[in-house]
């Protein structure tokens, strides 16, 4: 058989394929000819030609001859602005979230010394995305310019290091090499080529400025025991020198007024020039990084919007709001759903990695968390028996409406709630996504509070509402008359029941 010239083999494939209907949009040049009038000219499919005028979204967009006016043109330019404003917006929720995190931390002290800790576990007067108050959380920065450094972890605790892109580099104590015995860890700047001693659990972040953080956890009612771990044994320190070299200055956050959620006005876009100009993008995508450039915001280059792109800018940051928060309280895809008939939400629509396969990213799922969460490890999306957590959440009650403040509701969580360690619900302002801030220092139901009652059967019913019901005061959670709220239920340690769905809480039911 002769072997076909390139050209003709690619002509004899095209033919192949239009015959066996292989491509959808192969248009025949049939019809009127475009220009009768004229020897040469070809038939045009539909969809090449535009008309003269378009009704779009946009208003009546003119043409002269397939050349948009100059009126259309502004009005096209304006929107595509908006339009990318808009969605990198949403791509910048990651860092931003970290980047207001990394400001309030920093403002107790510099970084690699200051490790804040909440001694007597976060309350509602810290403004922090979906804080819980079941856990001290120890919650520091480190900074890579200088070179590698070393982190002595505690033993038993759990925890994460995420860098300012709100990737996960690796974790820390029970689901981290160290298993949950402490040990010694090795973080390393991006790019770096130097000598990697051995005794280290080695962590490559993809930026510079690094977060750090773990919590400890509660012992026969009191944080004290694992807060002295932390304090005792917590050390951050240049690679190749002692531990002796960097005293640490721990901050005790308990019961202080302190915010951490980032602005969602133009300062947003401020925060995140501070992030690309002063972190390598390498650990970026193009695509991201394209949509940043689009708006002003590129490696290197001044942040000087003008009058025009400041309106659009604004505007966009607060349309990027309202959609984190449709995607957050609204969210209408399946894949969200923990279960076919509760009301029930994932913190992770694809995965930890927010894909929908692999290399293919969930823009939504990743908007979704990052507008109302923090901390990123495969840990908080893992099936193993036993081993890290689950935060099944809503916003809703079981006739799918937003959870009012006004009114009272019942979530009955039925017998054996399989958790190896604890559960809890906790309740968050719908607007701040912090805890809610009511007469209760801590708005929560754990199973670690004794005096929470049981039903006869082993049931738990958590009451929300404005008014305790007479009784049931220990299960009950307060909300404001105005505020929406919404709740996550963590289960610590999760067991097999959870994992094949044989146990599933209610629906949030209101009460007459």
């Amino acid at each position: 058989m002769k072997l076909m010239r390139p050209a003709l083999a690619a002509f004899a494939a095209t033919v192949a394929m239009a015959s066996t209907g292989g491509s959808a949009f192969a248009q025949p040049l049939t019809g009127t000819p475009a220009s009768p009038a004229y020897k040469f000219t070809t038939p045009m499919p539909p969809g090449v030609v535009v008309p003269d005028s378009v009704d779009t979204r946009l208003g009546t967009l003119r043409f002269q001859g397939g050349v948009p006016d100059q009126a259309s043109t502004d009005r096209i330019y304006d929107n595509l602005d908006f339009q990318r404003a808009v969605q990198a917006y949403l791509l910048a929720l990651p860092v931003v979230n970290q980047m207001a995190n990394r400001a309030a931390i920093l403002a107790m002290g510099p970084a690699n010394t200051t490790v804040p800790i909440w001694e007597q576990l976060v309350d509602s007067r810290t403004v922090e995305l979906t804080a819980n108050d079941n856990t001290p959380y120890t919650w520091f920065w480190i900074d890579l310019r200088n070179g590698p450094l070393v982190v002595e972890a505690p033993p038993k605790v759990l925890g994460l290091v995420n860098d300012i892109w709100y990737r996960w580099a690796g974790d820390i104590g029970f689901t981290g090499p160290d298993r949950g015995e402490g040990g010694k860890f090795l973080i390393l700047p991006p790019g770096y080529k130097g000598e990697v001693p051995p005794g280290y659990h080695v962590i490559r972040p993809g930026s510079l400025s690094v977060w750090v953080a773990w919590r400890s956890f509660v012992v026969d009612g009191s944080p004290a025991p694992g807060v002295e771990l932390v304090k005792k044994m917590t050390k951050v320190y240049p690679l190749g020198q002692s531990a002796a070299s960097t005293p640490m200055n721990f901050v005790d956050m308990s019961g202080k007024p302190f915010n951490m959620v980032g602005p969602g006005d133009f300062r947003f876009w401020e925060l995140l020039n501070e992030a690309v100009q002063n972190e390598p993008t390498e650990a970026l995508d193009p695509t991201t990084l394209g949509f940043w450039a689009s708006i002003g915001i590129q490696k290197g280059k001044p942040f000087a919007p003008d009058e025009r792109m400041k309106k659009i800018l604004s505007e966009a940051a607060a349309v990027g709001d309202a959609t984190g928060r449709t995607l957050f309280y609204r969210n209408r895809e399946k894949e969200a759903l923990f279960f076919d008939n509760r009301k029930w939400k994932r913190p992770f629509i694809g995965g930890y990695r927010f894909e929908w396969q692999p290399g293919v990213a969930n823009l939504t799922g990743s908007a979704m968390y990052f507008f109302a969460a923090t901390g990123v490890t495969p840990a908080m999306d893992t099936q193993i028996v036993g081993e890290g957590s689950t935060y099944p959440w809503t916003a809703t009650d079981a006739d799918n409406n937003p959870l009012d403040g006004g009114k009272s509701y019942r979530l009955r969580l039925p017998p054996n709630v399989p958790v190896k360690t604890f559960w809890s619900v906790i309740v968050y302002d719908a607007q701040t996504r912090s805890m809610l801030q009511t007469d209760a220092q801590f708005p929560s139901v754990s199973s670690q509070n004794k005096s929470v009652q049981s039903n006869p059967d082993g049931s738990v019913d958590v009451y929300f509402g404005p008014r305790a019901p007479a009784g049931r005061e220990s299960n009950w959670i307060q909300t404001v008359p105005g505020k929406s709220w919404f709740t996550i239920l963590r289960l610590y340690g999760p067991l097999e029941p959870w994992f094949k769905q044989e146990w599933r809480p209610d629906d949030i039911v209101l009460q007459p």
